[in-house]
């Protein structure tokens, strides 16, 4: 067995990637997904493209490798969290367009179970809050709006899953209809105490328990291959949603340890092993974990990081490319005391204020295009970092440590204040795919491809290591400022 292939179907694109012993890519390929806009606001997916942009990219980087399906030890999938397929059991014919976890189509639902007061109970069971982003109350909309899927699914007819559990289905020609915990704990349906599907949430949403997958271990058994996808059977031996899988793939075992991926959005999570903390402003949720026994995590998203930097393109127009901003926030000394505050559609984590709005606070007459780039590239610093110290305040443990990845983790300024207003380390991998890598080192450890995490280690490369160079008292001073920002933000 020569290699590990790591599916990650994203919300934008799929990608499959083939890992060797030593950790390194062998091959790779990728497709664009669709994305459908039935009106706004709302989001929407071909479940057809997901499985077959899904099955072409497997196929396209096992060929580039020159790899047949007797040299694939296993595969791992990785997915976007949260959207929600229903499908025919006997014909496996989707009865709409999966819903996509970015649609909103729910959020009068979600203010009606805050209304009625459910948010004490969902809170306690699941580590959520009511919110159109979790599966429920997309799953509840298909059945009460679909005609004939309420009776369909009460006769156990129909068949609900999250997209792993959709692409296993397709994938094993509909003999291994399951899940994981980290995926089932995005559900809004399950218990991450129990780790069952809970009966109260289900009668809450009036789901049929018999739509529900079975719900196994990340590094579970998840059956075979079609024989006729990829020229044999290979056996899928790893699932986990993709900020979990990030998290394992930059082996962030122990508690406290903490990875932050800048995306459009920038999505934190920390492990804080088998404790479950409470956590106020953060979610709590499952971590991946190949030993069965369950790991929790606390997680936070900043709804605006890279769109930022995208928003200093296209919407003022004093960029060319995100690359450029680097050089131009070196340019200058400091941001002549500009702040920008990221909250284009309101602050998430910890905040959680749907009203507050981005501004850019501290304008002078001297004020220039370099000082503008280099308050919005700290603005998203400073942002993490009020994500990090809610973490810290949650589970008693301080973050010496920060693993990054996604595509603004390239750019060395953002880094380097980042470590600085943060006081921890930011490293940066070698291979910043955290999320393809953690779905192989999953799948990788079940099979024995690796023999344990020890060797898994010994494949970790780091590329760059930023530490904190600012004083204590610079950092203090900024942060007073920036909590001035945001009151005004939140104003």
């Amino acid at each position: 067995m020569k290699y590990v292939i790591a599916l990650d179907q994203g919300t934008t694109s799929t990608r499959a990637v083939l890992f060797d012993k030593a950790g390194r890519i062998a091959s790779s390929f990728g497709r664009e997904i669709p994305q459908i806009y039935p009106a706004p606001g709302l989001v929407e997916h071909d479940p057809e493209e997901l499985f077959f942009s899904s099955l072409r990219s497997v196929q396209r980087a096992m060929e580039i490798a020159g790899a047949k399906a007797c040299d694939i030890a296993a595969i791992g999938i990785t997915n976007q969290r949260e959207t929600t397929l229903v499908w025919d059991r006997a014909t496996g014919k989707p009865v709409c367009n999966a819903i996509v976890w970015q649609c909103r189509r729910t959020a009068e639902r979600c203010s009606e179970l805050a209304r009625d007061g459910y948010t004490p109970l969902i809170r306690k069971k699941t580590g959520l809050i009511p919110d159109p982003y979790f599966s429920a109350t997309k799953l509840e909309w298909v059945l009460n709006n679909i005609a004939g899927a309420r009776e369909c699914a009460e006769r156990g007819e129909l068949l609900f899953g999250t997209v792993d559990t959709y692409l296993i289905w397709r994938l094993t020609g509909g003999r291994v209809f399951a899940t994981d915990y980290t995926n089932a704990a995005r559900t809004m349906l399950f218990n991450i105490h129990t780790l069952g599907w809970d009966e109260e949430l289900l009668k809450l949403f009036g789901v049929p328990r018999a739509m529900l997958p079975e719900v196994k271990p990340c590094g579970g058994d998840f059956g075979f291959t079609d024989s006729e996808f990829f020229g044999g059977e290979i056996p899928i031996r790893g699932v986990a949603g993709d900020q979990q899988a990030a998290l394992f793939g930059h082996l962030c075992e122990a508690p406290g340890d903490a990875k932050n991926t800048y995306g459009t959005g920038c999505f934190l999570l920390m492990n804080s092993g088998e404790v479950c903390p409470e956590a106020d402003g953060l979610l709590t949720t499952l971590a991946a974990c190949v030993s069965g026994k369950p790991q929790y995590a606390l997680e936070g998203s900043v709804f605006i990081g890279g769109a930022a930097v995208q928003w200093l393109r296209d919407g003022l127009g004093i960029i060319s490319s995100a690359a450029e901003t680097e050089e131009l926030a070196e340019r200058v000394k400091d941001s002549a005391n500009l702040y920008f505050v990221p909250a284009f559609n309101g602050l998430g984590a910890p905040y959680w204020d749907g009203s507050a709005c981005g501004i850019l606070s501290g304008i002078t007459r001297g004020a220039r295009r370099e000082h503008i780039v280099r308050a919005v590239l700290e603005g998203i610093a400073y942002r993490v970092n009020d994500v990090l110290r809610a973490m810290e305040r949650a589970s008693g443990v301080q973050i010496t440590r920060l693993a990054v990845d996604g595509g603004a983790s390239a750019n060395d300024f953002l880094m380097r204040f980042q470590a600085d207003i943060s006081g921890c380390a930011v490293v940066r991998p070698a291979i910043t795919e955290a999320t393809s890598l953690g779905a192989a080192y999953i799948a990788g450890l079940s099979c024995g491809f690796w023999k344990d995490m020890g060797e898994v280690r010994g494949c970790k490369d780091i590329e760059k290591t930023f530490v904190p160079e600012m004083t204590e008292a610079e950092r203090a001073g900024k942060l007073e400022g920036w909590r001035h920002a945001v009151k005004k933000a939140r104003a």
